[in-house]
């Protein structure tokens, strides 16, 4: 119990002494900040707009306690050349208050520090200090599917340009159409909504081991029957009737993510990680997967349907001790790169495919997002509200 006591406290002292290094960083390069000359400034800003995302080798993100999560992510987001084009083009905050809790300008800041310097790792404790303002402590272990979604909606609340804020919708967003039909009298209600992830289950139906991801898209575009206590209300029928839901792909976006469902519940609220062997390609034709009574879509929108591997957010060790890194193909160079905090290395595909999970390995490295580039890019979508 002392040894426990012991441990928690060197935690807090250390957590302790990492927030106010933050705070002193942070406080310093605010100091920095308003002692540049205005001119000067702007010169130092926009000179990142055309450097190119690997002009010299990739550099990697210090943790700063726990921040293995948000490097990994924040790795994924900055090599994603299509995101830093937006990136570069916001409307930079005016003082230097806006600019301390401005999630995209911190963002372009380190893009900035990464891709100009010439250091092996640089910190990212401005950007957690600005996400310490909205409530993302740091420190803590993350769930990488939530603080995706959560950077996300913080950068594209925060960005002024109307059009950008278009462009990262049109990068990510994911569009479905729900279908409810009863099956006593065919009264079918269609609903058209959104998302920022595909949230792929790993089991089927019968909690049996999905084999493929080809396998988890049938299965989470396969109908389901609601029955007994899941049945729903029929306006037509006047009563609580049987239900078939279906979900129809109407778009998909120039990158899509894939979230692996490997965190499973159990109904003694105990979450386990499911590790088996679920290997993913490397090419993507959504064509060759869904079939057309799974699809919502003209056939200009599913000849664009065809993806390439851009990035993997893998985890390894347990639900209460666990740590993230990135595998992230460059897409300037087509290269594979590990970014594990600080450390960066080039990788092969081989190294890519030891996420795919073993069975008797449960505290092994896992594939958790999966990141896909649309290879033949297409006009913006606009779509349809219903």
């Amino acid at each position: 119990m002392g040894q426990r006591s012991g441990r928690e406290e060197g935690s807090k002292k250390l957590e302790l002494a990492l927030s106010k290094t933050m705070e002193a960083e942070a406080k310093e390069q605010n100091n920095e900040e308003e002692a540049e000359e205005p001119k000067a400034k702007d010169q130092r800003l926009t000179s990142v707009f055309g450097v190119a995302d690997l002009k010299n080798e990739p550099v990697g993100l210090y943790n700063i306690g726990r921040s293995c999560c948000l490097n990994s992510l924040l790795q994924v987001f900055l090599m994603n050349t299509h995101f830093t084009g937006i990136l570069r083009r916001i409307t930079v905050p005016l003082r230097a208050a806006q600019k301390r809790k401005n999630v995209p300008y911190q963002m372009l800041l380190l893009l900035e520090e990464m891709q100009c310097g010439k250091r092996k790792a640089v910190s990212p404790i401005a950007f957690a200090c600005c996400l310490s303002v909205y409530r993302v402590k740091p420190f803590v272990q993350h769930d990488a599917a939530q603080l995706f979604l959560t950077l996300w909606n913080l950068t594209k609340k925060q960005m002024k340009k109307l059009e950008l804020v278009e462009e990262l919708s049109d990068l990510y967003i994911i569009c479905v159409q729900e279908h409810l039909a009863c099956q006593k009298c065919s009264f079918e209600t269609k609903r058209n909504s959104s998302m920022l992830t595909l949230p792929l289950p790993v089991l089927d139906s019968n909690s049996c081991m999905l084999k493929t991801l080809e396998d988890c898209l049938q299965s989470f575009f396969h109908p389901e029957e609601l029955t007994d206590h899941n049945m729903c209300f029929c306006e037509q029928c006047g009563r609580k009737t049987p239900f078939l839901q279906s979900m129809k792909l109407v778009h998909l976006p120039q990158t899509l993510t894939i979230h692996l469902q490997r965190f499973s519940f159990e109904k003694s609220a105990y979450i386990h990680k499911l590790s088996h062997h679920l290997p993913f390609p490397q090419n993507l034709d959504f064509r060759a997967v869904l079939t057309e009574n799974q699809c919502q879509a003209d056939d200009s929108e599913k000849a664009a349907w065809q993806y390439e591997l851009f990035a993997v957010v893998a985890h390894s060790g347990s639900i209460s001790c666990g740590h993230y890194c990135a595998y992230i193909r460059s897409l300037t160079e087509c290269k594979w790169y590990c970014f594990n905090d600080s450390e960066v290395c080039q990788v092969s595909w081989d190294d890519v495919k030891c996420t795919y999970g073993h069975s008797n390995l449960h505290w092994g490295e896992t594939a958790y997002l999966l990141f896909y580039m649309k290879k033949h890019p297409q006009l913006p979508y606009v779509g349809v509200s219903g």
